[in-house]
């Protein structure tokens, strides 16, 4: 270092006094003799070093009222901004430490969007002046590189710019990564934020010791401290999220903090951290609990002037998650904002219910459950707010939002795939085959909307949207002809209809001119001109991780106010999990997943399951070796294949697929994994009436490979139908209310097996095989999900609890009580014909479906002012 004392020039610039000095160098004041200002001139203390440059670099990108300007660089020296203050020091009152964080974030905010992190925030690094807070010293700034730097690459990078081993930063303020020798992200910069911040408000250190060892064994071993005695509990609760030791468990940016404080002192909602509701969702579900008590429609929309988007959370209810009606291939996350955006309609399931609708407010706390809504789904809005639609038991419904009695529109759709209310009182829907359908919201005859290309008779036409003059509208179409697959323009005064976006989703208008729809995963947004009908220039993310059902249904709903909901992948994670009479946990099979169906092939070796993909919401089938532990898959191809049977040989595997024009259709391949998928039952004319239900499982297949079982859910209950192989003419067996779910042949296969739900709720059944008059109750108190055990000697069922249940069979048949063996935590909800356990062929193991225990619901996530981060 160049020695320097008053009345030394630097090209320039004279000395004038000094101002302090510290390992990288030492600070002076100076003249700028050529515009006759004063500057701080930082001096290296050595040669111009890499790092040196690094901070040049830094601080010259910087331009922020906040944040000291860079004016020149010499050889061996910074010229900098000569800020006039006192460093920060607190107690302070509560007002102020909150403005003086606000501006300290304002810093921090635009530093992180460059890419740099300061890494040393600290009380001596923030200077309080006459017009507010100055942050300073970005001598150890980081800028992130676009892509990180990983391993030894990493590494040698890092030895460049640091001494080895030494510790950049000041242990007091330092994230626990920090101190560990990890990456130091913008992350980092909030923990210490978090630092500053309490020692702003008690005037101590939030982490402290004798010695630097003992600071450093605080930061990374103690609890937060409280904040309680000087400042309201939603702040204290912020302050968590600043302090938090796991980096992922933080809050994710500095401008998300900001916003929290804001509207933690003004009662709202904090915004949602982009990993955390992954890593600590029942952290988040508490803080946004509490704080929503006091909500108001105020803060629900940024004032004038701060347009910013913000995040909140809504959790399903109680005991309850997000779901679709039971009889659908994949938990579906069904939801929709009301017009104004002051509400949401949402499908939700309270263990051991049915599926049911609820509306929640977004100024209140809790939803309200409406009543006679039971197997809801896909609700939508009339423009005025005052009614919600829905489908239920193949009936278009409609329901006052604030509760009353349910009123039919239409009947006779079992398979509905969406439906949108327009300005005059039209309501459009889908159901899945060649139509959208249109009906008047007072109820009448629905006539079809739209038709399909007259030169190609496959496809599917279904999620209607109104554009904003209630004339157009929005449909997807599912076809095997790619020229025709996604969504289409409609218009009330044509059945014709044009391509718009070849995407396999729906889509939604937004003001204000945007259509949305989920791709690959992301919410995408492209510009629309609604007057003019056009598309404009090339779709954009506006966020990640957004699901998707396998039918195309996208995870999101937009309202008037520039306000959004979506949500992510619905899929629970689940375990495959052996358990012996008593309940004891003996082993698991496979890895985590969300497991729809499995089956044990006939020598138990090996494991047919269907796991879906969590990138496309389609189930695939798997097949898992039980004595090595190799899974393979099975079926191939971006269609749901799920309900995997095996033949009684074992040799081949019968399995429900979605293929010709997205109806459903039974296929079967050889177990050894080779060959040709080979078509067991098809949809066509022929057999219209036995698939005119896309809820349609194959459910068993008889021990002399005759026939197969296989359950249909039309507009009411459920059907059985029996499938004879060597004729291939199926014939429905069973048509009483809900008879035939689960059905299952005894070994013997003189008997059937099923549940039904004819009493009022459902029970466990067995008639004679073929039928005949005899029939007899084996449930006593609830029950589905027959199993036979392989001698026949004895059959097991799930009570309405989810107690596994176990009934001796004795001759006759006779049916002894049925005894509890233990509680399962088999999964609940997507029930209707799904598969959650299996016992081995002596009845002495059982594998069950089982949901985590440390399971976390997954929300919905409302962003407020969304339009705002387009501008970012």
């Amino acid at each position: 270092m160049m020695p320097c004392s008053a009345g030394t020039r630097l090209g320039p610039y004279e000395i004038l006094s000094s101002i302090g000095a510290g390992g990288m160098g030492e600070v002076w004041k100076a003249r700028d003799t050529r515009l006759g200002r004063t500057v701080a001139i930082k001096i290296a203390a050595a040669q111009f070093s890499q790092r040196f440059e690094r901070e040049a670099r830094a601080i010259a990108a910087l331009n922020h009222p906040h944040i000291c300007t860079l004016h020149d660089v010499g050889p061996d020296y910074l010229v900098m901004e000569f800020v006039e203050g006192q460093p920060l020091r607190g107690p302070l009152p509560l007002d102020k430490a909150i403005d003086y964080a606000k501006q300290i974030l304002d810093a921090l905010d635009a530093a992180h969007r460059l890419g740099i992190v300061h890494r040393d925030l600290k009380p001596a690094n923030i200077l309080v002046t006459k017009s507010g807070i100055k942050l300073l010293d970005f001598g150890l700034a980081k800028t992130e590189p676009t892509k990180p730097a990983t391993g030894a690459d990493a590494e040698t990078a890092d030895k460049t710019l640091t001494q080895e081993g030494a510790l950049l930063g000041t242990p007091p303020y330092m994230a626990p990564e920090q101190l560990q020798g990890g990456v130091a992200d913008v992350r980092a910069d909030i923990f210490a934020f978090g630092c500053v911040f309490y020692e702003m408000l008690t005037g101590k250190r939030a982490f402290d010791g004798q010695s630097t060892a003992s600071v450093m064994a605080a930061v990374l071993e103690r609890k937060a401290p409280s904040i309680s005695h000087v400042a309201p509990a939603p702040l204290e609760r912020v302050l968590a999220g600043c302090l938090a030791k796991d980096p992922d468990e933080r809050w994710q940016s500095a401008r998300d903090v900001r916003r929290a404080l804001e509207l933690s002192m003004a009662g709202g909602a904090a915004p949602v951290r982009s990993r955390w509701r992954e890593r600590a969702a029942w952290i988040a579900v508490a803080t946004c609990l509490a704080i929503a008590l006091s909500i108001s429609m105020r803060t629900l929309h940024a004032p004038e002037g701060s347009p910013e988007p913000v995040r909140f959370p809504v959790y399903p209810p109680k005991s309850s998650f997000f779901s679709g009606p039971q009889n659908v291939t994949v938990a579906q996350n069904q939801f929709s904002l009301s017009p104004d955006g002051r509400a949401l309609a949402f499908v939700a399931t309270v263990a051991g219910a049915r599926p049911m609708l609820w509306v929640r407010a977004l100024e209140e706390i809790s939803a309200r459950l409406l009543p006679g809504t039971e197997n809801g789904e896909y609700p939508f809005w009339s423009t005025d707010g005052d009614w919600v639609g829905f489908f239920s038991d193949g009936k278009l419904k409609k329901i006052r939002a604030n509760g009353g009695p349910v009123q039919v529109v239409a009947e006779n759709f079992p398979d509905p795939r969406g439906g949108a209310w327009g300005s005059d009182n039209t309501i459009l829907f889908g159901t899945g085959d060649s139509s959208v359908y249109r009906v008047a919201g007072g109820g009448g005859t629905p006539v079809p909307a739209t038709r399909l290309n007259a030169a190609r008779k496959d496809g599917s036409h279904r999620w209607p949207h109104f554009l904003p003059d209630g004339r157009h509208f929005l449909f997807t179409v599912r076809s095997e002809v790619a020229d025709d697959r996604g969504v289409h323009l409609g218009s009330l005064d044509s059945d014709a209809g044009r391509l718009l976006i070849p995407v396999d989703s729906n889509a939604i208008h937004v003001s204000p001119g945007y259509l949305l729809f989920v791709q690959g995963g992301m919410l995408m947004g492209q510009a629309f001109d609604a007057n003019r009908l056009e598309l404009s220039g090339q779709p954009f993310t506006i966020a990640g991780g957004v699901g998707r059902a396998s039918n195309g249904f996208g995870y999101v709903s937009a309202a008037r106010a520039g306000t959004l909901a979506y949500a992510g992948p619905d899929l629970q994670s689940n375990r495959l999990i052996w358990f012996d009479r008593d309940g004891k946990q003996l082993g698991s099979v496979g890895p985590e997943g969300y497991y729809t169906d499995f089956g044990l092939s006939p020598d138990e070796k090996r494991l047919a399951v269907s796991l879906v993909d969590p990138q496309t919401g389609y189930p695939a089938i798997w097949l898992t070796d039980l004595a090595r532990g190799s899974l393979s898959r099975f079926t191939l191809g971006r269609v749901p294949n799920s309900a995997p049977v095996w033949s009684p040989d074992g040799s081949r595997i019968v399995f429900r697929t979605t293929r010709g024009g997205g109806m459903v259709e039974f296929y079967e391949k050889s177990s050894a994994g080779g060959g040709k998928e080979e078509p067991v039952l098809l949809h066509n004319a022929e057999r219209a009436a036995a698939m005119h239900s896309s809820n349609i499982y194959v459910s068993d297949w008889s021990s002399d490979g005759r026939y197969l079982l296989y359950s249909v859910a039309p507009s009411s209950g459920t059907e059985l139908w029996l499938l004879p192989l060597a004729d291939g003419k199926p014939f429905r067996l069973l048509s009483a209310s809900g008879a035939g779910a689960h059905a299952t042949f005894s070994p013997d296969g003189r008997y059937l097996a099923y549940s039904s739900d004819e009493s009022g709720r459902l029970e466990v059944y067995v008639q004679t095989f073929p039928l005949s008059n005899r029939k007899w109750t084996v449930s006593t108190n609830g029950g589905s999900e027959p199993r036979w055990r392989a001698d026949g000697r004895e059959i097991y069922y799930l009570s309405e609890d989810r107690k596994l249940m176990a009934a001796r069979v004795g001759p006759g048949p006779s049916f002894g009580v049925p005894k509890p063996l233990f509680q399962t935590r088999a999964v609940t909800g997507v029930t209707g014909f799904r598969m959650h356990y299996v016992p081995s062929r002596d009845g002495q193991r059982f594998l069950v479906n089982t949901q985590n225990s440390d399971a976390v619901p997954t929300p919905i996530t409302i962003e407020l002012n969304w339009t705002a981060g387009l501008r970012k």
